[in-house]
């Protein structure tokens, strides 16, 4: 009889992580990134820890441990990013980080310790950049719901638009609305700079986060506390920089806004290197060309993040030899390229199609674990429990039908399966979490 073959416990914690809000593709590099980050008993925490978020208590009777020995462990690994936590009706909960927004993040913004950040920037590149694997188990063409939403700037927007636009896409309005902010080091530029490929001037300083994302990143030593006055500087510096803003992908209590730059960011190189538009969710504005203003310098070509300006040539209209085009399939509504126009001859326009960004984080993930495949971890969150796993293949079994999936996603049906997913949530004590 042949042996039974026994699963090592970095693959069932890659296993793991591809059940949370963003898939893991499962390869070597994976298993290099995860040996590097992770102890042996950390890894075996994370595989019994609920999928979702949950006090000390049920943690410690999830893994067996003694709650104040949990909480030792548990608050270790928030330090180094392994674990998220937040402080909500006077107590923490916890979760297993995704590799996004999570692991990747907050072990690149570990600066204050003995990491050995060359090495952890060559594995965490090698896995999600090394070839298109970790882009299209995310971002495929079905892709419906993302992370991240870009911002326009203000100063790029005509007249019309800047009165038309909702607050939540003004980034001005969005950081006066926090009650708490904090600035920390960007993951992708700090990794890009240790690879020595980092090609821009910007100050590694530039990932702003608010609210609970904030006071996680404060707590852990992966940011710093700050004025909103500081905060709009930094932003202005994005300005003068030609920076794109790429906000979480919520309309309410939004947690953080990178500041991008094409040579370092993961996500603009995975629509311009990879070739993924969905990686991003487009702000609701798009570039437009004056043809009568423009003198065909090719500057917008030349800072468009994302190489969506192609210049064509131009016969017979004087000096001016080319004229830009805009590619409206993958522009980003960013407005670099209207930054960079001296002739104004390029702003931001409202977009035809209506871009829908989900009310609350609880939503995004919701939807976005519906999309991807794992809802029903989130909603059967216990990894042990023999109820939990029966529903969760029964749910998840229901949930990965196609005409399900697409009725859900639909706009009909959206709204009454993300009310029907709160009145559970409310039912299993968590109700909290829906207003997070």
């Amino acid at each position: 009889m042949g042996h039974l073959a026994v699963k090592d416990i970095y693959e069932e914690l890659g296993e793991k992580m591809d059940c949370l809000w963003v898939r893991v593709p499962q390869n070597k590099a994976l298993m290099t990134v995860l040996k590097e980050l992770y102890s042996e008993e950390e890894a075996r925490i994370i595989v019994k820890m609920p999928y979702s978020f949950a006090d000390i208590n049920r943690i410690a009777q999830c893994t067996g441990y003694d709650p104040a020995k949990a909480q030792l462990v548990i608050e270790a690994m928030a330090d180094k990013g392994l674990v998220i936590d937040i402080h909500t009706n006077g107590r923490y909960y916890y979760m297993p980080s995704p590799m996004i927004i999570g692991l990747f993040e907050f072990t690149m913004m570990r600066v204050n310790d003995s990491l050995d950040f060359t090495t952890v920037s060559k594995y965490l590149h090698d896995y999600m950049m090394g070839d298109d694997a970790f882009f299209f188990s995310n971002f495929h063409s079905d892709t419906q719901v993302s992370l991240m939403r870009t911002m326009p700037h203000e100063q790029a927007l005509s007249e019309r638009v800047y009165t038309e636009i909702l607050d939540y896409e003004k980034a001005s309005r969005l950081v006066m609305e926090q009650d708490y902010c904090g600035v920390g080091v960007c993951s992708c530029r700090h990794k890009t700079h240790h690879l020595d490929k980092k090609e821009c001037d910007t100050p590694l300083e530039t990932c702003l986060s608010f609210s609970v994302g904030a006071r996680y990143a404060v707590r852990h030593g992966f940011a710093r506390e700050v004025s909103h006055e500081e905060i709009l500087d930094l932003l202005a510096v994005s300005v003068e920089k030609g920076l794109v803003l790429n906000c979480d992908n919520v309309q309410q209590r939004p947690r953080f806004i990178c500041q991008c730059c094409a040579c370092c960011c993961t996500m603009l190189n995975g629509i311009s290197t990879y070739g993924y538009p969905n990686t991003l969710v487009t702000s609701s504005c798009i570039a437009e060309i004056d043809e009568d203003a423009c003198v065909g310098c090719g500057k917008c070509a030349d800072a468009c993040p994302i190489n969506a300006i192609s210049l064509a040539p131009v016969k017979g209209q004087g000096k001016k030899k080319k004229k830009p085009i805009v590619d409206e399939a993958i522009c980003l509504g960013c407005g670099v390229c209207a930054l960079a126009c001296k002739p104004r001859a390029l702003k931001l326009e409202k977009r035809q199609q209506r871009v829908i960004h989900p009310e609350t984080t609880f939503e995004r993930v919701i939807l976005q674990t519906l999309d991807k495949g794992t809802a029903q971890f989130q909603f059967f969150d216990d990894p042990e429990k023999i109820t939990h796993r029966a529903m969760r293949g029964i749910l998840g079994g229901f949930l990965r039908m196609p005409s399900v999936k697409r009725a859900l996603m639909s706009e009909a049906l959206q709204s009454r399966f993300l009310s029907a997913a709160k009145v559970g949530a409310t039912a299993m004590g968590k109700g909290w979490i829906t207003k997070v």
